[in-house]
């Protein structure tokens, strides 16, 4: 009897600071089911769990120390007065932006403001009817007026970055290292997927810094024989060329056949294996010269297009934006040439933008600062990606559920939000007792961005966004 009322007073307990939480979401139920890892590469008689074939992140990225050296050596030899307060506002400043306004949805604002002050002023007009040609005109005049000063304070102003040398340091010291972090996660994904393959040529549209090309350098240097920078700025350019030449610029370079350009190529027959734009198609001034892009650097890519920007709601509309173009449903499957390789596990729709609050897809990577820059905490990099592949993905392991939020590990369960390969988000409880100790025990190991090894994984659909915190008490 005391064993049955103690654990009725904890369960009460439990339900009770549950019930007085502050948690926005449903409970997901265990439910029993019929789920098992997928072992059919026997992985699990080679591996422990915990370095199970679904695990794609990384541990915490250093930048290569040519390239840090180099940097700190630029810097010395080029001095900028406040750097550490500005890094802090250029990296705030391209968090923070925004795509450009279209026209067309500018006019669509405009003519509602229009409407709106008409019928403000509508009262004051009555009995003014014969008004001369003059008022009209007048009124007309302040109507418009009116309408502008709005359009300003509500539009938001995007400007282009020109960079000129000093900028194009600053950004260095801001941006390189979490560039860096972010493209390595994505190449590494490719690598480990895919170990047989081996790229002979990349091409970096808006390459700035070089980063992609010291990523890709680290991730396939035996094989790559080419590469190929574009970048609008001539002194990005210049400052890439003198980071692999270790901030001299009569040494050589540290990575062999490393090519600058200001423009794509022209010619339609010129492929190149891995195609990349990092933190790039937010520069492009208007969204039909972003799909423009987009659809050029398609056409150039022989294996993998990787794209990547913020892992905010600008960054991840931008390349949901881009993956509609090449795989969208409006585009035909003899069109398409090629699949969605990750993150997600389908060419569907993605279904963050189902959920009553969209939030952007998006995942980090934890890496080392510039010593010269910053505090010497690790920082994390908050990124959103989409890498497409060429033709067919053949491996059985492309329908993986991909892990899109913190693992939650709680006694003898842990809670998975996953991208399915039926297009749906899932909100997955795995224990060992429902679900096997090999899934659970690989569940546990797993983090936010890897891909859960698993066949017939009964879940619950989320009803709404499962973003926050699990307030329920460890019992």
């Amino acid at each position: 009897m005391a064993v049955t009322i103690q654990r009725s007073n904890r369960v009460t307990c439990a339900a009770r600071i549950y019930l007085e939480g502050i948690s926005l979401r449903t409970l997901a139920t265990i439910i029993p089911g019929i789920a098992r890892v997928d072992n059919l590469s026997e992985f699990l008689e080679t591996v422990p769990h915990r370095e199970h074939p679904g695990i794609t992140s990384l541990k915490t990225v250093r930048l290569p120390s040519q390239l840090a050296d180099a940097a700190q050596a630029v810097l010395e030899k080029h001095p900028v007065s406040q750097l550490a307060e500005r890094t802090l506002q250029i990296s705030t400043y391209l968090w923070s932006r925004k795509r450009p306004v279209e026209d067309e949805t500018l006019r669509t604002k405009a003519a509602e403001l229009e409407q709106k002050f008409l019928e403000k002023m509508a009262p004051l007009s009555a009995g003014h009817e014969s008004l001369d040609p003059l008022q009209v005109e007048e009124q007309k005049e302040n109507l418009r007026r009116q309408v502008l000063a709005k359009l300003r304070k509500t539009t938001y102003h995007w400007q282009p970055l020109n960079y000129d040398k000093e900028l194009s340091l600053v950004y260095m010291a801001a941006r390189m290292n979490g560039v860096y972090a972010a493209v390595s996660r994505a190449f590494h994904e490719i690598k480990k997927r895919v170990p047989e393959f081996q790229p002979y040529s990349l091409l970096d549209f808006g390459s700035g810094t070089g980063s992609v090309t010291w990523a890709a350098h680290q991730a396939w240097g035996e094989s790559l024989k080419e590469y190929m920078c574009i970048d609008s700025s001539s002194v990005m350019n210049k400052l890439a060329d003198l980071l692999l030449r270790g901030g001299s610029e009569s040494s050589p370079s540290h990575i062999n056949a490393v090519y600058f350009r200001q423009f794509l190529p022209v010619s339609p027959k010129v492929k190149f294996d891995v195609v990349s734009s990092a933190f790039s198609l937010n520069d492009l001034p208007s969204q039909a010269e972003r799909i423009s892009t987009v659809q050029t650097l398609w056409r150039k890519t022989g294996s993998y297009l990787v794209l990547i920007e913020s892992g905010t709601r600008e960054g991840h509309q931008i390349l949901m934006e881009a993956r509609d173009v090449l795989m969208g449903a409006k585009v035909s499957r003899e069109s398409r040439s090629g699949i969605v390789f990750a993150p997600c596990p389908h060419d569907l729709p993605c279904p963050k933008f189902a959920q009553k609050t969209i939030l952007p897809c998006n995942f980090i990577q934890a890496y080392h600062p510039l010593p010269y820059t910053s505090k010497q905490d690790l920082k994390l990099e908050k990124f959103s990606y989409v890498i497409l592949q060429k033709g067919e993905y053949t491996g059985i392991e492309r329908s993986w559920p991909r892990i899109v939020e913190p693992v939650l590990r709680r006694p003898r369960h842990v809670h998975c939000h996953l991208c399915c390969s039926d297009g749906t988000l899932q909100h997955a409880v795995i224990t060992a007792k429902k679900h096997t100790k090999d899934l659970y025990r690989c569940a546990r190991s797993s983090n936010w961005g890897d891909r859960l090894p698993v066949s017939n994984l009964e879940t619950e659909k989320e009803s709404e966004n499962l973003s926050e915190s699990d307030n329920l008490p460890s019992t």
